[in-house]
């Protein structure tokens, strides 16, 4: 931590003054801590959250757990020197906080008391573990693992060295069962164990068998097969476990999946649901009666921006029942307990709290005073609950109390905040070229004057089903926050196929992909301009995947901007058809293949129009990028260099769809930053400061 914070005062100086007109770093920025999932204790005492922090040193983003015991100041639980801690779980008796972490020995779990010390580690799986889950009692842990390389494989890769085969290339994975002893972890090693040496104390002394001595317990294997085990949950008395099986652990492989049920006594698998599409479990009633699950049916062709289909699966009939269809919005399974079912949903860009009735099927908003409404943990054994929430001006925070009481906040991270200039931002609204209603985000300076014309910098989100909500932190790699100190207003559009609008808006976008989102993001730049806002001589435009494709796309179809960023973004539909390793979601939004209606992937495609470029573009991606595979980037790069449209293109090495480590992201956040101040600002081009 001192290395850390030594490293951040060698760099504030330098860069605050590099940065013209902001006066919070780029560093300090993407140095915001920020809080994870909660999860409480069945006895309501304790909670437990993940603290999110950045580790320049190490160019590293680091996960660690935080405790809050009976509402008491939080304190740092677990401490993992190189890697994080995560899926932090209560043992059933409420004394034990259990966690995975790679502490040189690949990912095991490990537990530590609530009461303090340190942690013990529970498993020595020689290929680690993917994920966990405690039995109802506490004696039994169920545990994800991939298989081994056998011996056959092995023999392969030592006489032929590496080489795959598409489709083929991956490990399936199974759950393997561990029964679980406070002593026998304690003991772990107090003893020594030979497996052919004798005793030392006595010569003729029989070896001391693996029974005889303290080890860390051996999983046994409950499932088996050519098939991949996904998402399980134990039922509620111990005695089976349900699970997702699909044919690969491919990506693919999810339209696969369906819902079996494993008796533990005697390792039987049933398949209870076997729909010809994915079907993913959810949650058990409290009373192991009926489970939850979600799952398309029969719809391979639009699931992707249609909303989900829920159902109740009674286990006596072994029948299932639609529910929540009232909802119209891609609904999550929050958790099914004493207190009712519940869904996680956006209402425009509000995130709320849902229950279901099991029985009509129909749902509730459960009223709660924030703007959003994230992840929720009930007490297993009480009426407590932590929430993690925030309003729209503030960070996220953990919140505790009785469920439907008023709650109380137990963590601040907002606090973070002082003294920055952050923006003021609203939601607003106008027609797009069809008369479709779009809404956006406006971010204004603190300063705003009515009378002034702003420069405008239009920031495009990912999805297309992503939604941007009003964040006075908004992160990644535009730099949101110094560019409206600076003195911009800063547009974000939640264009036709953003979640939070319902189905139908989500479907608009469906064979009029860059079109339709072309018209929604230009009429808000007119609307801006029709109430006097902006300076239109000085406008530019940005976004990250699919908002990186509506960046080129307005690249190649629009003259209105003075500078555009591409990150990791589409440009010929074609070339993504065949390289991306999500060829299903083209089909499904241009409703066929190339092969069969080029005329829509033409029309779709910036490349198409490349001809009429003319806007300064600057081309971000990562070099191992699988969604959006790199061809998209030194195509668009290829097009623009040919009609000498002034382009530049940054290839992040090492990365993949996102720039994960933060000395790349900071980069990142540099070269956009000189691109928009020397194009919509007039500023003198700098290279990326270095002392």
């Amino acid at each position: 931590m001192t290395r850390l914070l030594l490293l951040l005062f060698i760099f504030l100086p330098t860069t605050i003054l590099a940065q013209k007109g902001a006066s919070v770093s780029f560093e300090k920025w993407l140095s915001l801590k920020r809080i994870g999932e909660p999860v409480i204790s069945p006895d309501g005492r304790t909670i437990v959250y993940s603290v999110n922090t950045t580790d320049w040193a190490d160019n590293a983003y680091d996960a660690e757990l935080w405790m809050s015991r009976d509402g008491e100041a939080p304190v740092q639980l677990t401490r993992t020197v190189k890697g994080s801690s995560y899926a932090a779980r209560f043992t059933p008796d409420s004394r034990f906080v259990s966690f995975l972490a790679d502490r040189g020995d690949k990912t095991q779990l490990y537990i530590i008391a609530v009461a303090g010390g340190e942690a013990l580690q529970v498993t020595k799986e020689e290929e680690g573990i993917l994920s966990y889950g405690w039995n109802n009692t506490g004696t039994q842990i169920a545990l994800l693992k991939t298989e081994p390389d056998n011996k056959q494989e092995k023999t392969l890769k030592d006489r032929y060295g590496a080489f795959g085969v598409e489709g083929e290339e991956y490990k399936h994975r199974h759950l393997w069962l561990l029964d679980f002893s406070y002593d026998s972890v304690v003991m772990a090693g107090h003893l020594p164990c030979y497996d052919t040496k004798k005793d030392t104390a006595k010569k003729d002394t029989a070896a001391l068998k693996r029974s005889d001595c303290m080890v860390l317990p051996v999983a046994k294997r409950l499932t088996g097969g050519h098939f991949t085990v996904g998402n399980y949950a134990w039922s509620p008395d111990g005695k089976q476990i349900l699970f997702t099986k699909q044919r690969d652990p491919l990506i693919l492989s999810g339209i696969t999946s369906d819902i079996a049920l494993l008796t533990i006594a005697t390792k039987k698998v049933d398949t209870l649901v076997r729909n010809p599409t994915g079907d993913f479990i959810g949650r058990w009633s409290p009373d192991g009666k009926a489970f939850v699950y979600q799952s398309p049916v029969n719809d391979s062709i639009s699931d992707y921006y249609k909303n989900n289909r829920l159902f109740v699966y009674d286990m006596e009939t072994k029948s299932s029942r639609e529910i929540a269809t009232d909802l119209d919005e891609y609904r999550s399974i929050v958790d099914w307990n004493k207190h009712g079912l519940f869904l996680s949903a956006l209402e425009k860009t509000k995130q709320k709290l849902f229950t279901v009735d099991t029985k009509t099927g129909k749902t509730k908003v459960v009223d709660l005073p924030y703007d959003l409404s994230m992840a929720i943990s009930f007490s297993r054994n009480t009426d407590k609950i932590a929430l993690l929430a925030r309003n729209y001006n503030e960070m996220t925070d953990c919140y505790t109390g009785i469920f439907r009481q008023p709650l109380k906040k137990i963590t601040n991270f907002t606090e973070q905040l002082a003294g920055w200039k952050t923006p003021v931002s609203e939601v607003i609204q106008w027609k797009s070229r069809d008369g479709i209603t779009i809404e956006g985000v406006l971010s204004k300076p603190a300063s705003y004057d009515p009378k002034k014309k702003y420069p405008l910098l239009v920031l495009i989100h990912g999805g297309p089903t992503g939604t941007d909500i009003p964040d006075p932190t908004a992160a990644y790699v535009y730099p949101l926050i110094q560019w409206v100190e600076k003195g911009a207003l800063v547009l974000r559009v939640n264009y036709r196929g953003s979640a939070g609008y319902g189905e139908k808006f989500r479907s608009l976008n469906v064979r009029n992909l860059g079109v339709g989102d072309m018209w929604d993001v230009v009429s808000g730049v007119e609307y801006l301009n029709s109430k006097g806002l902006i300076d239109t001589a000085r406008m530019g435009a940005m976004g990250w995947s699919q908002g990186g494709y509506i960046s080129a796309f307005l690249t190649t179809n629009t003259h209105i901007f003075k500078a555009i960023s591409v990150g990791a973004g589409i440009s010929n539909w074609v070339t993504y058809y065949v390289n991306t390793d999500i060829t299903p979601f083209t089909r499904e939004y241009l409703q066929n293949t190339p092969w069969n209606d080029m005329e829509i992937y033409l029309k779709t495609s910036p490349m198409t129009n490349i001809n009429q470029a003319t806007t300064p573009t600057l081309i971000q991606h990562g070099e191992f990028d699988k969604r959006v595979p790199i061809p998209n980037a030194y195509e668009l790069y290829r097009g623009l260099q040919d009609r000498k449209v002034p382009s530049r293109l940054i290839v992040y090495k090492g990365f993949g769809h996102s720039i994960s480590k933060p000395k790349e992201r900071l980069a990142a956040v540099w070269h956009n930053w000189l691109w928009f101040n020397k194009y919509v600002f007039g500023e003198k081009e700098e290279s990326i400061p270095v002392e």
